[in-house]
């Protein structure tokens, strides 16, 4: 079988079609690359064809390279990897550059074969590259089609062609947000951009009628024309000189510098931008194998895109168990998390029953759904008919005689162990024996509130992140008898409202929150300590943590963090070790400076809730030291604090597949994704500098810098995580 297939039609006309067997979406890999390359220099060849058109078998066209190959292409590429990488993406664009060339002439530019692309629908990433390299792109009209380039997104950027060929093409002020973005466009909005040149009922049909009456002239790229300028400018250009620096500064400002693969394809279009068109071919292959060889890159692809779609797809899941879609769920509390609940499983097409003490409440929940999908008709996201009928799946009520039905109960009430006992007991009394129930808590024991059900094996935690419809992860957590059927029926609930999942063993504050909320105690013991705010809070960013700590806290509300530690004092007793932590956050509950609702926080608000920049009230308080740390010592200081948590989960168990140690951290919290996750991090710094790093922060901050025995064992071993506990190792087997 292959991927690529060539019939020619009485016409002449030549349609190469891509067809990867087995997959739902095309997809390029290495071996595929040769058969269009073959069937390129058959039809250029042959007398008969007059034309090429490049289409695909399938309802889109493509969704670009197989990510798990270029995962793998470092370690494929042999000794000199570097090398190996640079020779295979040269490869590539000699490809394209055929393609694009079509054999005319290189001194007279003609006597070229036309060769068009017919897209159907999706086309992303290469997917784009190779329509790109093409004389003329004809999309359908489907506005469910996504036309762009997202590398961006995880780690790399458009390295085979992408980039050198849209700046060409559109300008580097008109092509920063495909490329530096990753942003996505419907067909029409992409012809509007310039990406593409026809939107169409018929693609295929289009496709093949210009071809057969395409000159010369039309099969001409500008850039391979005499006299071609870029649009916008080079850099040299006094428009491109300020389109360039502003580029930069943009970049660095979003970036922190942290992000590899941005950097290096701003370089490849800048560079790019002041040779001739073959040499900014070789300048962005350069680059992109400078990105692949960067582990960062490796890492986000593994994290985010390989690691992220196979716990989508049930890599957890109990294998025994039959389907458990869910087809009508409860959702207790009709408060900001139960009515995020409530409306992404409407979204999903479920039937929701939501459920509070008085109906106003409950009605005030479900206009939560109504204002959204009101928001989604305006901005035309969704149709009037498509919000009315989400809307309809959702019954507000008090009555727990509604919920008789429900395959699956998630109870969203206040964090509260008596009331979330009492409302567990009125569910059992009018659900049926096969319901699962679920708690969304964040901080309270599984085990614990099971013991007010009648079923504890089908009793389970479901932690939603706020804002429910925004926030990716939903961590599962399994109480001490929770069975497998339970288990299932969280991840194929939490498939169905499309989120991403992980399954982690009942603790205090799980995963998610034990890892957390040590890097915001992290940045409030530094202030006590008085160390600069600002340098706390840059210092975060600057390591690619989307908030500072003590931003973190504001938005959380510091009297949420006061409760937490109350709690956690009197179950912990003396083995309590945040004391300094909280003379801080009780102070300022003291002061009534409870974070952004408050108006008053670690920072200053203005009336309408903007952050005006750092108090001055805490800095009196707690006054700078004239010696502070360096950037790196803080940034240690924030991250080691929460790797070590990670691997302490996975050392005592309540992490039990690395990948969702990882995927949970950069989706739940936002851990420097640059880095593929805290467990991906540590591999990337080594076993034995972490724990010697560990060493030298314990002996100056304390023991909760303490080296993990199994992070020592693995120094001591010159083992990684993934090595040892990836999917493929024997331990993870």
């Amino acid at each position: 079988m292959t991927d690529f297939t060539m019939q020619t039609d009485a016409d002449g006309v030549a349609v190469i079609t891509w067809d990867v067997p087995g997959k739902s979406m095309n997809v390029m890999t290495l071996e595929a690359w040769d058969e269009l390359d073959a069937l390129i220099d058959q039809a250029l060849a042959d007398d008969v064809v007059k034309g090429v058109v490049i289409t695909s078998g399938k309802d889109s066209f493509a969704g670009g390279m197989d990510l798990k190959v270029i995962a793998k292409m470092k370690e494929m590429a042999g000794d000199d990897p570097a090398k190996g990488l640079f020779d295979g993406i040269m490869n590539a664009h000699r490809i394209m550059r055929k393609i694009e060339r079509a054999g005319m002439d290189p001194k007279t530019n003609k006597g070229g074969k036309p060769i068009a692309t017919a897209l159907p629908g999706t086309a992303l990433g290469i997917g784009l590259e190779i329509p790109l390299s093409t004389h003329r792109i004809f999309a359908a009209d489907n506005p469910k089609a996504k036309i762009g380039l997202p590398e961006i997104m995880v780690g790399i950027f458009p390295g085979a062609g992408g980039t050198t060929r849209l700046v060409r093409k559109m300008g580097a002020m008109a092509a920063s947000p495909l490329l530096l973005e990753g942003k996505l466009n419907d067909p029409k909005k992409a012809k509007a951009a310039g990406v593409i040149d026809e939107v169409v009922e018929d693609p295929l049909a289009a496709a093949k009628e210009w071809v057969l009456n395409a000159k010369d002239a039309d099969i001409l790229k500008p850039w391979d024309a005499k006299g071609y300028k870029m649009p916008g400018g080079a850099p040299y250009h006094p428009a491109g000189f300020m389109t360039f620096v502003g580029a930069s500064a943009m970049v660095h400002g979003k970036t922190k510098g942290v992000y590899p693969a941005a950097k290096a394809l701003l370089s490849a279009v800048y560079e790019g931008a002041l040779v001739p068109f073959d040499t900014a071919l070789k300048i962005e292959a350069r680059w992109f194998t400078n990105v692949l060889m960067n582990p960062s890159s490796a890492n986000m692809i593994r994290s985010l895109f390989i690691n992220k779609e196979a716990l989508e797809k049930g890599a957890v899941r109990p294998a025994d168990v039959a389907d458990q879609k869910v087809t009508k769920v409860g959702v207790l509390g009709a408060g900001m998390m139960g009515a995020g609940i409530a409306l992404v499983s409407a979204q999903a097409g479920i039937e929701v029953v939501l459920l509070d003490r008085d109906q106003d409440a409950a009605d005030k929940g479900k206009a939560y759904s109504a204002d959204y999908a009101a928001k989604g008709v305006s901005r035309k996201k969704i149709t009037q008919d498509k919000a009315d009928a989400m809307l309809a799946r959702i019954t507000a009520t008090t009555s727990y005689d509604d919920l008789k039905g429900c395959d699956l109960i998630v109870e969203a009430v206040f964090e509260d162990p008596k009331i979330k006992a009492e409302v567990t007991k009125a569910v059992d009394a009018v659900t049926g024996d096969d319901c699962i129930f679920a708690t969304n808590t964040s901080t309270l024991p599984i085990s614990e509130l099971a013991k007010a059900s009648k079923n504890p094996e089908q009793y389970i935690g479901i932690h939603f992140f706020s804002p429910v419809e925004k926030m990716m992860l939903v961590e599962i957590i399994k109480g001490k008898q929770t069975g497998d059927r339970a288990v299932a029926k969280a991840l194929d609930f939490v498939r169905q409202i499309r989120k991403t999942p992980i399954v982690v063993n009942d603790a205090r504050f799980f995963y998610a929150n034990r890892c957390i909320i040590p890097y915001i105690n992290e940045g409030i013991r530094m202030v006590k300590e008085g160390v600069s705010p600002a340098l706390i809070e840059n210092s975060a960013k600057m390591i690619g943590m989307p908030l500072g700590p003590l931003q973190l806290v504001d938005e959380t509300s510091i009297d949420l963090g006061a409760k937490i530690a109350r709690a956690t004092r009197a179950a912990m007793g003396d083995a309590y070790p945040d004391g300094e932590v909280d003379e801080v956050i009780f102070w300022m509950e003291g002061e009534g400076r409870l974070g952004r609702k408050t108006k008053a926080g670690f920072y200053d608000y203005d009336e309408k809730g903007k952050r005006q920049g750092l108090s001055q009230l805490v800095q009196d308080k707690y006054p700078q030291s004239e010696d502070q740390p360096t950037v790196t010592e803080v940034q240690h200081r924030l991250l080691f604090v929460q790797s070590l948590e990670a691997v302490r989960a996975l050392e005592e168990g309540v992490l039990m597949d690395i990948r969702e140690g990882d995927v949970g951290a950069i989706l739940g919290w936002g851990f420097a994704p640059w880095s593929g996750g805290p467990l991906s991090w540590l591999d990337m710094i080594g076993a034995p500098y972490a724990a010697e790093r560990c060493d030298q922060l314990t002996e100056a901050y304390g023991p909760r810098f303490a080296c993990p025995p199994l992070l020592r064992e693995m120094a001591d071993k010159s083992q990684s995580f993934y090595g040892r506990f990836g999917p493929e190792s024997a331990e993870a087997a």
